[in-house]
């Protein structure tokens, strides 16, 4: 028997919406404040996946400088109607206290991979969106509604409202046609049909351990909706630490066989309920009851093998984990914080065979920040590189980077000291407070390229560097690296950890660190 081992996008892979096309699938999920925007995934098989790439590109789809930390795009929805893709996706600029400004927009390409389109507005009125597309040819919109007033419900309910393609705007009445279940928090609507129901999955108990998939239905679209009387589909076991948690916010699709299966979220905590790989994406069978309900196979907690349809196995592209950047376009799985990769910020061609960064805002920035990371995707890892790097002032910095978001992030880093010259120091901020790990910086030689090295195993942390190439020597103690997660923080986020290489210049001169390689070498082949 062929099965899916779970998680099948690991590390930080949240919000799955899967869609099938022929014999292809698709996987969409959410970025956040990273760019590109919407990752999109691909396979034949449901078992074997692979980085096809992301629709939005370009600054006039996304601009999300100054956007909060876990702002940006949250829960995709990718869906395929008569020979388009649809992307509906929500640009978050505010979401802490009262109020959240979410908005949502349309945009549609003929290949998954592009080109695709200029956005489409649609509303403001809460966050998940997706798109429903009938048999009659409507189409709807289903959102979350969040009401911000005091003393109410903030999670109140589901928006329904007609989509025009000819006009390219949302038309006629909004409905709340569900307001959830005793679970609470109900969000991240799909709509479905089969057997003359309309089916409604949303995901409840909040994005956490609490995390549920739940399932009503109703003959008309707009409701009433009938809850499912074994309600939640999909929630994890708590007491099986060793098993996926926060089960939930799922999307269902059909195979071409007639099996179905739900991609949902999930996470794995390496310790003390912290996951610092960010919140995944798994794969679960499901089957309908005789009475026209979904169950998951052996559910409702999620299984981390799964039997796998009977499809031909598909063999996906592998991206190396060595860059040696001696290509002209950067590999599919580096991303930028917040901005495009247009602009002077970086380059592949002024120096050839390095990645140069050119040095610009803070740590701390919801702006302009020199960046270039990858997902961490296993709990046991080596990450490497090579920096040529010559500062002349403490406030130009560049190195190796482990990064959750601008309050939560761990620097091994190149800088400048008035006294000691050039020197090589460990930067921490944690829970948003700044720290230095050193009594006194490690003092470099001049001119010369110097080796970072990072092991990461599960949540501590060791930091190495050298001058000449393997005479690799330790710099710091161990560092505790669980604040690198969305469950050490004072409030709820969403994203997960990156590894990758940075530089800035706070003088404003743009002093430009040149790299050689990125090597990401993961230690136990079993994770």
């Amino acid at each position: 028997m062929k099965t899916i081992t779970n998680p099948v996008l690991p590390g930080y892979h949240p919000d799955p919406s899967i869609v099938r096309v022929g014999e292809d699938y698709y996987i969409a999920v959410s970025t956040f404040e990273w760019f590109p925007g919407v990752q999109i995934c691909h396979s034949k098989d449901l078992v074997n996946w692979e980085l096809t790439g992301y629709p939005l590109t370009r600054s006039s789809q996304l601009n999300m400088i100054g956007n909060v930390n876990s702002g940006g795009v949250w829960a995709p929805c990718l869906s395929y109607s008569d020979g388009v893709f649809y992307l509906i996706y929500t640009d978050v600029k505010s979401r802490q206290g009262a109020f959240k400004d979410t908005h949502n927009y349309l945009v549609t390409a003929e290949n998954v991979d592009g080109p695709w389109s200029e956005p489409v507005y649609l509303n403001s009125s809460g966050f998940d969106p997706s798109l429903f597309h009938d048999e009659d040819g409507k189409k709807w919109l289903v959102n979350m509604i969040w009401d911000h007033r005091k003393g109410t419900n903030s999670f109140a309910g589901t928006a329904l409202q007609e989509y025009s393609p000819a006009e390219q705007k949302l038309v006629g009445p909004i409905k709340n046609i569900f307001k959830g279940t005793a679970l609470g928090l109900t969000e991240a609507p799909h709509l479905y049909k089969r057997n003359g129901y309309y089916y409604l999955l949303t995901a409840e108990g909040g994005t956490w351990y609490t995390h549920a998939a739940s399932v009503a239905r109703s003959k008309s679209i707009d409701g009433p909706y009938e809850v499912d009387p074994t309600n939640p589909i999909l929630t994890s076991d708590q007491s099986k630490e060793d098993q996926l948690q926060k089960a939930g916010h799922g999307c269902l699709v059909e195979t071409q066989n007639g099996e179905w299966y739900i991609a949902h979220l999930c996470g794995r905590p390496v310790i003390d309920d912290k996951c610092i790989l960010g919140r995944e994406t798994a794969i679960q069978k499901c089957y309908w009851t005789e009475d026209n309900w979904i169950r998951v196979v052996d559910g409702p907690s999620p299984s981390m093998t799964v039997e796998a349809p009977d499809l031909p196995e598909f063999k996906p592209e592998k991206l190396p984990n060595y860059d040696d950047f001696n290509q002209t376009n950067l590999l599919k799985y580096w991303n930028a914080l917040r901005r495009t990769f247009d602009g002077d910020w970086f380059s592949l061609n002024d120096r050839p065979g390095y990645l140069r960064l050119y040095g610009e805002e803070s740590i701390s920035s919801f702006h302009r920040q020199s960046m270039l990371m990858r997902r961490l995707e296993h709990f046991d890892v080596e990450v490497e590189t090579k920096i040529d790097f010559n500062p002349e002032h403490f406030q130009q910095m560049a190195g190796l980077m482990l990064f959750y978001d601008t309050n939560d992030h761990v620097y091994l880093r190149v800088t400048d000291h008035e006294e000691h010259g050039r020197c090589l120091g460990i930067i921490e901020t944690k829970y948003g407070k700044y720290d230095e790990l050193l009594q006194q910086d490690v003092a470099l030689p001049g001119n010369v390229e110097i080796y970072l090295k990072a092991v990461i195993n599960r949540h501590l942390l060791q930091f190495f560097y050298a001058i000449e190439e393997g005479k690799w020597q330790t710099i710091g103690e161990h560092i505790d690296i669980r604040h690198l997660s969305d469950d050490d923080a004072e409030y709820i986020r969403f994203t997960g950890t990156f590894v990758g290489m940075a530089a800035q210049d706070l003088s404003g001169q743009h002093k430009y660190a040149d790299f050689d390689y990125f090597q990401y070498q993961i230690i136990d082949n079993n994770q």
